[in-house]
């Protein structure tokens, strides 16, 4: 795909899921039960679970083109794990962040040492090290190769944040949706939060894909100039 469709591609999406993100917290609060226990405060919910998603899903795709750019050595592998790993970045923060906010009204503090909690917080600074990798290097290359490895071994954390829950003892809640028999929302909660992924990945895909094509711009200005001066 050209850049220019990329542009019109990734800017669609993301219109429409910001559209659709923007119906789903008006049936946040017009349409979907209020939550027994923790009342409207539960709404955080539709933020949180959404960004949680939308982080391992693009970190997934950091360490899946990651292991591909170093097998193949394809530079347009390189620029889509810096792309996605961008995207995870800003959606590991709006996870972290509302965690917190939602566990202060649901447990009474912002911040326990739990084991879920734990381990997404060592995620994200992992993936922070993926760029603090990426630009510590003075040959790019190799800072290329030394980032895609940190950000195969970032994922190998996400199977562990999700099972955490079930393996130990932990404030956070089981999981209510990827359970092994059915999920044990209700079903205009469960309608609700599909729409809110659904939305969020759309957003991410949008930018994924923006981002993309202005990486895709910046190397072919370098490799210009590069010949410029030789």
């Amino acid at each position: 795909m050209s850049v220019k469709g990329l542009r019109i591609s990734g800017t669609a999406l993301a219109v429409l899921g910001l559209l659709l993100m923007g119906l789903v917290y008006w049936l946040s609060f017009f349409w979907v039960a209020t939550e027994a226990s923790q009342g409207i405060a539960q709404r955080i919910f539709y933020v949180h679970v959404p960004s949680a998603w939308v982080s391992f899903l693009a970190f997934g795709i950091v360490a899946l083109t990651s292991a591909m750019y170093l097998w193949l050595r394809d530079e347009r592998l390189d620029r889509a794990a810096l792309s996605a790993a961008e995207g995870g970045m800003v959606f590991a923060t709006i996870m972290i962040t509302t965690g917190p906010l939602w566990g202060k009204i649901a447990w009474g503090t912002y911040w326990t040492w739990e084991p879920r909690l734990t381990l997404t917080l060592l995620l994200w600074f992992i993936y922070l090290g993926y760029f603090m990798v990426r630009s510590s290097s003075e040959n790019a290359e190799r800072g290329k190769r030394f980032a895609a490895v940190v950000g195969i071994l970032g994922a190998v954390n996400i199977p562990f944040i999700h099972l955490s829950v079930v393996w130990f003892r932990s404030l956070h809640p089981q999981p209510v949706v990827a359970k092994p028999d059915a999920p044990s929302l209700p079903g205009d909660m469960l309608t609700l939060l599909m729409m809110g992924l659904l939305s969020f990945t759309l957003v991410f895909a949008g930018v994924f894909l923006l981002r993309y094509a202005l990486e895709t711009l910046r190397d072919a200005a370098d490799a210009r100039e590069r010949r410029a001066t030789t």
